[in-house]
């Protein structure tokens, strides 16, 4: 396959494209005069076909469609990398072989097989003493009934590899667990293998019962060291899994930050994470913070409220990571000298299904809102929310800021009252 010349002064960045925390637009824009990308892209998909359809003329693109690993890695290495990315799950194990391959810095075939497993990572994390969670793995119906004795009720019935909260939800007697396993699977004749682990359960009293029971740590690692860089609180989840919005920085209680960034550097360690970015999930609970996941790679739309609330340019420090420059900033923790206020993401999504979408007078109405700064949203009235789809099967978001946490909640309750109208 033909594809442009590579620019002969700058390092070249691959990036193993899916849709993810970062768009092909955004890798090259943040990219320019400091690298030149290649992206690596399966073009039979039609959204990552979007997606790259969208580029420049002249970026350079590979077509992964049909390609094994090992011709995965040949073409890659044709390139002569410096450095190779990837902001999508299931694409870890291509960004891995290809790093292995070409001799870059990533996470390497065992750290991501407990990345993209989550009954591996429980156990991996067991295993080292960081914390035990029951979790049991799901390959066929006739393992629904000894996993469901082990982890009790409630329970939490997921892919073991999938992200987003799709196909997620709690299961609280053997006949959901048999109904909805059979929703998720009944359609495929090879079903994925999914996992039930022990419902992990919140204590709103922590942080006050209106924002939400957890939060992520995003960090930078390099030659094993662990350079957080901010911690992301989290507004409620929706039914039954689904994301509402994000802000940074977090509201934290004076020493529950230590006991968050402690929990999260002991799991990564465990987990063998020598290289690479890392999204970690810690929930608040009545014995006190426990992970709910680690994930391989940036985690969704951090980068850019860690941007608005901090001047800090996550995408482009993963990037500069990737090509082995790179300088961690000081860890964006709380409202002071190097955070001008509260940023926020806020997800146009309906409490439940069945709702229809109200009309295009929304996104007037949501700018009358302080603390509104822009409505990204499409309507479209035959939209039907299916919560099996997860946190992105939403119609738009809201971006804001604020002075302050009083001023954010302000904000949000004022957003909550508008769309308790919309739907319908």
């Amino acid at each position: 396959m033909n594809h442009p010349p590579v620019a002969e002064r700058l390092p070249v960045l691959l990036a193993v494209y899916g849709r993810g925390a970062a768009t092909a637009l955004g890798v090259l824009t943040t990219a320019r005069r400091r690298c030149t990308v290649v992206f690596f892209g399966d073009r039979s998909d039609p959204k990552v076909a979007a997606d790259l359809a969208r580029l420049p003329e002249g970026t350079a693109v590979v077509d992964t469609a049909g390609l094994s690993e090992a011709q995965l890695c040949d073409r890659a290495a044709e390139f002569e990398p410096s450095g190779v990315i990837t902001f999508n799950d299931s694409l870890l194990r291509s960004a891995a072989a290809i790093a292995e391959r070409c001799g870059l810095p990533f996470h390497d075939r065992r750290t991501v097989e407990v990345l993209v497993d989550k009954f591996r990572q429980r156990a991996a994390l067991a295993a080292a003493g960081v914390q035990t969670t029951v979790c049991r793995r799901i390959r066929s119906a006739a393992d629904l009934g000894p996993a469901l004795a082990a982890t009790g009720v409630p329970a939490v019935l997921k892919p073991c590899s999938g992200a987003g909260s799709v196909n997620t939800c709690m299961v609280r007697n053997s006949e959901e667990l048999a109904r909805w396993y059979a929703e998720f699977t009944g359609a495929s004749q090879f079903p994925d293998d999914y996992v039930l682990e022990e419902y992990l359960v919140g204590d709103p009293t922590v942080i006050g019962e209106f924002w939400g029971d957890y939060v992520s740590v995003e960090s930078l690692v390099t030659d094993g060291r662990i350079h957080t860089v901010a911690v992301t609180g989290k507004l409620p989840l929706a039914f039954p899994f689904r994301e509402t919005g994000y802000f940074i920085p977090a509201l934290l209680p004076d020493g529950l930050t230590e006991q968050v960034l402690r929990l999260e550097q002991q799991a990564l360690r465990a987990l063998g994470i020598c290289d690479g970015v890392t999204h970690t999930e810690i929930k608040f609970t009545p014995h006190g913070p426990r992970l709910i996941e680690v994930n391989g790679r940036l985690g969704g739309h951090v980068a850019d409220i860690l941007n608005r609330a901090a001047g800090v340019d996550l995408l482009d420090l993963t990037i500069g990571l990737a090509l082995g420059d790179c300088d961690p900033p000081k860890v964006v923790l709380d409202l002071g000298a190097d955070c001008r206020g509260v940023a926020f993401q806020y997800f146009l999504s309906p409490p439940s299904d069945g709702l229809a979408p109200g009309g295009d007078e929304l996104i007037d109405d949501l700018y009358g809102i302080p603390g509104v700064d822009l409505v990204d949203a499409r309507i479209d009235r035959s939209w039907r929310a299916d919560w099996k789809a997860g946190t992105e099967w939403l119609l738009g978001t809201v971006y804001g800021s604020a002075d302050g946490f009083a001023e954010l909640r302000a904000t949000v309750e004022a957003v909550h009252r508008r769309m308790k109208t919309f739907w319908s």
